[in-house]
Formats: C-alpha cells, structure tokens, sequence
C-alpha cells in the first residue's frame, strides 16, 4: 500500500507509523495511482469548501485516467458537501463510504454524479428518517422519501368514497399550439388518486378525445366549477387569455399548481399564494428569481440546487419542485427533499406535464404541497424507469406505467 501525503505535517503520526509498520510506503508521484488497482480518496473531509488545492490536482487526474476502483471516505474530494457544488476537479468515486448521515452533496447534482455508489456506515447518530438520516441544509433537514415513506402518503378510497369525496383536480393548459400539453397533463391526473378531473381550456376536443373521461370545457378556471385543487400553465401560451386562467386559478382559494407557462407570467407578480406549489426546470426558476430582482443562469441553478430552491421557496412563499438530473422540493421552512428515484430517461418532451398533471391530482386528493411534489416526482421517476428498461420513453409510455409504480409504491 502506498500514500500520498498532500499535507505531510498534519498527517497523522499513529497512523502513518502503522502503515510503514505494515511494509506501505509513502509516495509523491501521482502515476502510482494512475497505475493501481484501488484507490482511496481522502484528500478533504466534509469540512472542504472551495476548489482543491494546486497539490491535489495531478491526483485526481491520475485517478481519473486510471482503471483503479475509486473509493471516496464520506464524500468525493472537491464535492461541496451541504450543497453538491462542484467548483473545480473532484474526485470520481465509484463508491463513496459514508459515515453517520448523507450528506446533501451526496444526494443533489452534480455533486451525486460524483459519489458512485453510496453506502452509510452507522457511527450511532441516531435513528434514519425515511430512509435518510437527517442532513444539515441552512438549520434544517435533507430528506429522501423511501418506498415505505411513499406508501404511507398514497391516498386510498374508502368504503364511503365516491367521485367527489376523493377530490376533484382541474387542469388549465394547452392553447391551440400545444395542446398535447393538456391531454398528457389530463391523462397522468387521473391517475393520481383523484375521483375526477375537470379541464378548462382550449384543447377541451383532444383531450375528451384522448379521455373520454375528463370533465371538459372551454371557459377558464372560473367557470368550469368546484374542484379542490388546481394546474394551470403546461402549454398554456403567454396571451391575455392564459394570464386570465392563471389570475383564476391563483385567486380559486384552492391549492394550486403552476408550472410552464404559468411560471413566466407569476414571475410578473412575484407572489403566490402558500397552498401553491411551483415547478419549474432550472431555465423558468431563472426567470422566477429575476421576478424577485435575483440575478442568476441556468448553469448557477444547476449548480447549487438545494439553495436556488429554497430561495425560490421562501421569495414566493410557498413549496418549490426544482426539476432536473436531482429533484428538489423545498417549502420556505423545514425539511428540504431530494428524490432518488429520477432517470435521465425522463428528458424528453412532455415528461414535465405529466409530472405536473400527477401531483396536482395529489394536492386535490388531500396532500400538502410538500408532500405532493415529493410523492409525485418518486411515481413519476419510478414510472420513468419502468416505461424505459434501458431504452428511451416517451411521455406517454410514462403516463401509461404510472398505474404500475402506484402498485409497487403501496407494497
């Protein structure tokens, strides 16, 4: 065995004698690593921040270039370890040992995209939460929902259910030029745990067409009726007609989904109501801090996830679904959720309405928006895996599993 000492005045000296003890040696020539068999990587701990060292540089390279197995201890050097920032190299891990918690930077992108496969080591901190062990983010906890925790928030009809008692969703989407959005956003409501769904709006033909068994009409949110929740902006346009159905369902006194479209013009109020759940992809959630007087890119959103969400939570007043290779929901206070159940197969085009359609019927079935947007993207990442087994879906073909990641869900 051999070791880099990249601070050899603070390595420790019990351990360094062992090592030499054992017949290891101690080296300063980075194609050693390149040329192993397994690598270790324990440059920085979780109380790195920032870019690695000049020292460290020629280390990671050569690790990178090797065919060396690559273990990380508790996370990848140069991984920030509260938000999965990656500021500079870092360490590819094709395993990271964890100990006592998950980190944050472990469970959110890119910084996950660095950590291989994770496995937690218990140090006795206390008992897992969902499956995670509390992680800290901003004075609060990083949670991922686990299959048992998603079973316990399904909703489930009664023997005196019918239609109504389970919740009513109505769908505002879809124009004349996109109305695949309202039939795909339609088409995953009823299959989220709701009695029915009302769609209002100018794709009312199709989607009646594509189900027969929507409720539909070509008014706005105001005069489709009662329902107990509302989603309005998938394909819906930015015209004086799809501001009016945004106006509406902001200002129904019912939970409301707003997404797409929808999140451009709310970005002109820079409010929403608190029972309102946002979800937008990095390019909208720019557009959402700029209503706030934030400057930021896409490429700054997607680097520090876990903070934009929350800023966008706490700006708005309400529950943020952050989409993307990591998920993020975020309310202003509390728990922040990542979900672990997301694929790379679902960027394609409509998968964000189906999303959007499903958690909407989970708000109208009795969810809170934090829990509606967790459970949602857990069924709709798990959908996304089961339609495609390897292959590309499509948003129908996701749609279409959904019935099938409900069931394995309630197990």
């Amino acid at each position: 065995m051999r070791a880099a000492l990249l601070a050899p005045d603070h390595a420790h000296q019990g351990g360094l004698a062992a090592l030499l003890a054992a017949g290891g040696r101690v080296t300063d020539d980075p194609a050693e690593a390149e040329g192993s068999d397994l690598v270790l990587d324990g440059i920085v701990g979780i109380g790195g921040r920032g870019p690695l060292r000049d020292a460290a540089l020629p280390w990671v390279a050569a690790a990178e270039r090797g065919a060396a197995t690559v273990v990380a201890v508790d996370l990848p050097s140069g991984v920030d370890p509260d938000t999965g920032a990656v500021p500079g190299a870092a360490v590819r891990a094709d395993v990271t040992v964890t100990f006592g918690t998950y980190k944050p930077g472990l469970l959110v992108d890119p910084g996950a995209s660095y950590a291989g496969v994770v496995r937690l080591v218990d140090i006795g901190l206390g008992e897992v939460r969902g499956g995670v062990r509390g992680a800290p983010l901003d004075g609060h906890v990083l949670e991922a929902l686990q299959q048992e925790d998603v079973a316990a928030l399904l909703p489930e009809p009664d023997a005196e259910s019918d239609k109504y008692r389970r919740g009513v969703v109505g769908v505002a989407a879809g124009s004349a030029r996109y109305p695949g959005a309202a039939v795909l956003a339609v088409g995953a409501a009823l299959h989220g745990g709701v009695g029915a769904v009302r769609y209002a709006g100018a794709a009312a033909r199709e989607v009646v067409r594509a189900h027969p068994e929507a409720l539909v009409g070509e008014g706005g949110p105001k005069d489709a009726g009662r329902v107990q929740a509302w989603v309005v902006g998938p394909g819906l346009s930015q015209d004086a007609e799809a501001e009016r159905a945004v106006e509406e369902a902001l200002d129904a006194g019912v939970p409301v989904l707003v997404d797409a479209d929808g999140l451009r013009l709310l970005a002109r109020r820079a409010a929403a109501p608190a029972n309102a759940l946002l979800t937008p992809h990095a390019g909208e959630a720019v557009a959402l801090l700029a209503g706030l007087g934030v400057s930021a890119t896409r490429e700054q959103v997607e680097a520090e996830r876990l903070r934009h969400a929350r800023e966008l939570a706490r700006g708005y007043g309400c529950t943020v679904l952050l989409k993307g290779s990591t998920t993020v929901v975020a309310a202003p206070t509390g728990p922040v959720r990542v979900n672990a159940t997301g694929t790379s197969q679902l960027a394609t085009a409509g998968s964000g309405d189906v999303l959007s359609g499903l958690a909407g019927a989970l708000l109208a079935a009795g969810l809170d928006p934090l829990d509606a947007g967790s459970v949602a993207a857990y069924l709709h990442g798990l959908a996304g895996r089961l339609s495609s087994d390897g292959a590309p879906t499509t948003a129908g073909a996701v749609t279409a599993a959904l019935p099938d990641a409900w069931r394995r869900s309630a197990e």
